[in-house]
């Protein structure tokens, strides 16, 4: 058996229980996302028995990702987010909407909380192009984005026009 090598570095996601549940979420929503392992438990453990899932690898968008069944011990925060560079307002409500509709809740600027509690940024490149561009662009845009819970595209085009 040919051993695979692991990524230099990982994610770890601390979940109460739904490692696997989230991983295959996930898979289902974002392109390059999939679950590549299931490890079960060899003995008990402090938030569970022999042989319930402990670990699940997975990739979300080519980012590869471990879940870890840890029990209630601790809890997602803001402090962690998954930013997702989006290209139109029909990706960005793709995925917004498929965190939001599954049990999650939205935030503002653009951030929403999945049902498991990780934090996720919803970002439109528009938004990021014109953060970066600094000056009245960038207050233009972040003035906009502050209104806003999704991002709507073409109101931060508008703002950046100087609509």
């Amino acid at each position: 058996m040919k051993k695979r090598k692991a990524p230099k570095n990982t994610i770890c996601l601390w979940y109460e229980k739904d490692a696997l549940a989230a991983a295959k979420f996930y898979s289902k929503i974002f392109p390059d996302s999939k679950v590549t392992a299931v490890h079960k438990a060899p003995s008990d453990f402090p938030s569970g028995k022999k042989g319930q899932v402990l670990t699940v690898g997975f990739t979300v968008l080519g980012i590869p990702c471990l879940g870890l069944n840890g029990g209630p011990a601790f809890k997602q925060t803001e402090a962690f987010s998954f930013q997702v560079a989006t290209d139109t307002q029909e990706q960005t409500d793709r995925y917004w909407n498929a965190i939001i509709k599954h049990g999650g809740k939205p935030s503002c600027c653009g951030w929403c909380k999945d049902k498991w509690g990780v934090n996720w940024q919803i970002t439109p490149r528009v938004l990021t192009d014109a953060m970066t561009a600094g000056g009245k662009t960038a207050q233009r845009a972040f003035a906009a984005m502050m209104e806003m819970d999704k991002i709507d595209i073409a109101k931060i085009k508008a703002a950046v026009a100087g609509q």
